[in-house]
């Protein structure tokens, strides 16, 4: 049975032009966070909570947490600091006490007071000299239709734009809440409601905006994480299912011939990691059924040579194999890996790429559809309309996160299906894989190649630097070859980054004067970019002031030093892959990284980056920070942004809805109970046309 789209007129859909307190203007200043409906306002959830409940007297204040007290004012007094800054003190009275509020060069804030009144300020109090003070504390006039101290208060935070003032945001979305939600379909079914104990829908999304307590904003915002992760997981369930029992592949089992002719080829023993993911991919590509597969490696584990002996059981088997990457860099990368694997081998091969003249692209598009080539190398020039495989096997999509999920599908329409092998050498935590490779079964490559250098890490202070110059010099005058990373490529006037350009300018005409100086970055055209890669490849340029177009994939073994600017602007993940470059040959790399040390988290992330060299980990610590939908960029894999979520902090419902997701799945592969019918809505709406659920049956 095949799920089948549904449609009605939904309040939720109206424009929220016409919510109470919205208006023209306002609306515009809306349409610029994305929200355009009710139901957009309505899913605009807070991103924290004020928490306005622990009212005291000001004798029984503590320092350390948000507090709330209430009082009358008795005085008011402007004054200037000996640094020359404006104070404005105002001081309550409760009859226990008294507390000062305290706000520097806002002079303006005096006209919202008045002696006598009564208020109350939210703030964290400190005692400072014979009094409690609360600096910029939050005021609440008491008589207001704010909040009363006692009440129990907590007020929602949300996510806003210039113009637009949070009591001005808080009153819209109270109205849209009070009246709104209790339309909000349900998506979960009624058994897992009971399982877990989740309130309804209607009654969490009213919680997440008008919320009782602390506790009522996190029952709601579980129960809201929970059903995300659980459309999504479903939507993952029903596309493996869909590849698993209904898409047929041609069988390509191993032989002991093949595999001894294939391992010739390698200059070198695999390692047990590596012979353990190819046993995987092996099994998978013996059956009928599309192998569906992440190979993910550690920096440096060897996921290529896997890569390869996967593509070369697909020629060995009289099909066609296909390579994709992301840049045409890296393209260029695989087609010098394998020609060099290749060079005793009669595999015919061809490399594709955009750059290829119009009359070069239709002979290698001839030869590909003809049959005339057994391995295909390219960027998504491979997945174009004109190209036509003659009996594609297999497909090997290298850092599948830059791609998007859809892409994989566009080789179905090349042929028959492939199997496929997805693979990425940026290590990423088991939560995080599961949300964004759901579908795939995952090979894991941790150990690094016998011989494998490790790469000395070390941060750099300022007064350090030209210490550092000059060692790198007499590396440099040694033979050996420098990449200097920046995180911008043009002077920025608002980060005060270091930018390639600026950076080439200046080392070129300063402490390298006497090397090669070269500037790559990701503006350039892909023919400059191939030029200074080539030129720097062959030893022609010795310094190579870059940003991170050299994250991944690029190979120069003569390169092993690395200077890296404001290290601080990277991920862990980031700057583990960037240090990857400098551990391809038989001498030790050195990578430096200058940060700035003022900040204690940095210095933290710094240090822990320096004495880890496992790429997991940091992975693990890197998806803690930025949270997972940060991790590549929410939008590159396909499946859109999680507003709630997090794969990290949520491991524990992802886990969960995972395990409930694939059950519902196997007990009703189409959906098509009444008590999946919310669910099946959702997935449709969220992934449908993302990974073509409505072709299931």
């Amino acid at each position: 049975m095949s799920i089948a789209r549904t449609s009605h007129v939904d309040p939720l859909r109206e424009s929220a032009q016409y919510v109470k307190g919205v208006g023209p203007a306002r609306f515009e200043l809306l349409k610029r966070l994305g929200l355009e409906t009710v139901g957009d306002l309505l899913f605009h959830f807070p991103r924290a909570y004020e928490d306005l409940s622990d009212c005291r007297r000001i004798a029984d204040l503590t320092e350390g947490t948000l507090q709330t007290v209430a009082g009358e004012v008795v005085e008011i007094e402007g004054r200037s600091t000996r640094t020359g800054k404006e104070l404005l003190s105002v001081v309550l009275s409760d009859g226990s006490g008294v507390l000062e509020g305290a706000w520097f060069n806002q002079s303006f804030m005096a006209r919202r007071f008045r002696y006598g009144q009564r208020v109350a300020f939210s703030g964290k109090p400190q005692w400072y000299r014979d009094r409690w003070q609360m600096n910029n504390p939050r005021v609440q006039l008491l008589g207001d239709e704010a909040i009363q101290p006692g009440s129990g208060k907590v007020l929602p935070v949300y996510p806003l734009t210039e113009g637009l003032h949070i009591e001005q945001m808080r009153r819209i979305q109270r109205h849209v809440a009070e009246h709104y939600a209790r339309l909000v379909p349900e998506a979960l079914p009624p058994e897992l409601l009971r399982k877990y104990g989740f309130p309804s829908a209607a009654e969490a999304v009213r919680d997440m905006h008008i919320p009782a307590d602390l506790d009522a904003a996190q029952r709601a915002r579980r129960r809201l994480v929970y059903e995300e992760f659980l459309v999504l997981q479903t939507a993952l369930a029903l596309r493996r299912r869909d590849v698993r029992e209904t898409r047929k592949a041609r069988p390509l089992p191993i032989t002991q011939k093949i595999d001894e002719h294939i391992r010739r080829l390698f200059p070198f023993q695999l390692t047990r990691d590596q012979n353990r993911a190819i046993v995987q991919i092996c099994k998978d590509m013996a059956s009928d059924r599309p192998m569906q597969r992440l190979l993910q490696a550690d920096v440096g584990a060897g996921k290529t040579a896997v890569a390869v002996y996967a593509l070369l059981l697909a020629v060995a088997h009289q099909c066609q194999a296909a390579l994709m990457a992301p840049t045409e860099v890296l393209a260029r990368q695989h087609w010098r890996t394998l020609s060099a694997y290749l060079a005793r081998s009669r595999v015919r091969k061809l490399l594709l790429t955009g750059g290829l003249k119009p009359r070069q692209r239709q002979a290698a598009l001839g030869e590909i559809r003809m049959g005339q080539v057994d391995l295909v190398v390219g960027t998504q020039a491979l997945i174009q309309e004109d190209v036509e495989f003659a009996r594609l096997g297999l497909v090997v999509i290298d850092e599948q996160h830059r791609f998007g999920v859809a892409q994989r599908e566009r080789f179905r329409k090349l042929g028959e299906d492939p199997h496929y092998l997805v693979m990425t050498a940026t290590p990423i935590p088991r939560t995080v894989a599961l949300t964004m490779f759901g579908d795939l079964d995952v090979s894991v490559i941790k150990e690094l190649p016998p011989g494998r250098l490790p790469v000395v890490t070390r941060a750099v202070t300022e007064a350090k630097r030209e210490k550092l110059y000059e060692h790198l010099g007499k590396e440099l005058r040694k033979g050996r070859q420098l990449y200097v990373v920046c995180p911008l490529v043009d002077e920025s006037e608002t980060l005060d980054v270091k930018a390639a350009e600026q950076t080439f300018a200046e080392l070129q005409a300063g402490p390298f004067k006497e090397f090669r100086v070269g500037l790559l970055h990701g503006r350039m055209d892909d023919a400059a970019k191939d030029s200074v890669m080539n030129r720097f490849r062959e030893g022609q340029i010795q310094v190579l002031v870059c940003t991170t177009v050299v994250e991944v994939g690029v190979d120069v073994p003569n390169a092993t030093l690395m200077m890296i600017e404001h290290a601080d602007r990277f991920g862990l993940s980031q700057l583990h892959q960037l240090r990857g470059r400098v551990s391809r040959g038989p001498v030790a790399g050195e990578c430096y990284l200058f940060a700035p040390t003022a900040n204690e988290e940095t210095r933290r992330r710094i240090r822990m980056f320096t004495r880890t060299r496992d790429g997991f980990a940091l992975a693990e610590e890197d998806a803690r920070e930025r949270g997972s939908g940060q991790f590549f960029g929410t939008r590159q894999h396909g499946l859109g942004e999680l507003k709630l979520g997090s794969a990290i902090a949520d491991a524990d419902l992802l886990g969960q809805a995972r395990d409930d997701a694939f059950a519902i799945v196997a007990a009703d592969p189409g959906l098509a109970q009444p008590a999946h019918a919310g669910l099946r809505r959702l997935v449709l709406e969220r992934y449908g046309q993302t990974l073509e659920l409505a072709e299931i049956g």
